[in-house]
């Protein structure tokens, strides 16, 4: 199975930010929407679902706003 080439993706592209009405914290980039308990399980989430899309998230999860 060919590997597949992961374009560079900047962590400053993903918006963190809190719910309002409710627990947690929500993560936007490239059209995908991920949940998350606190801002890092947000961003860790969004980087598996940007991968499958085929960008690369690299760099720490920016703050939440």
């Amino acid at each position: 199975m060919a590997h597949k080439v992961l374009k560079k993706l900047s962590s400053a592209s993903v918006n963190i930010f809190k719910i309002k009405n409710r627990r947690g914290y929500a993560a936007i980039c490239k059209s995908n929407l991920t949940e998350g308990a606190n801002p890092v399980q947000a961003f860790q989430r969004m980087v598996k679902a940007v991968k499958r899309e085929g960008f690369l998230l690299a760099g720490n999860a920016p703050k939440a706003r």
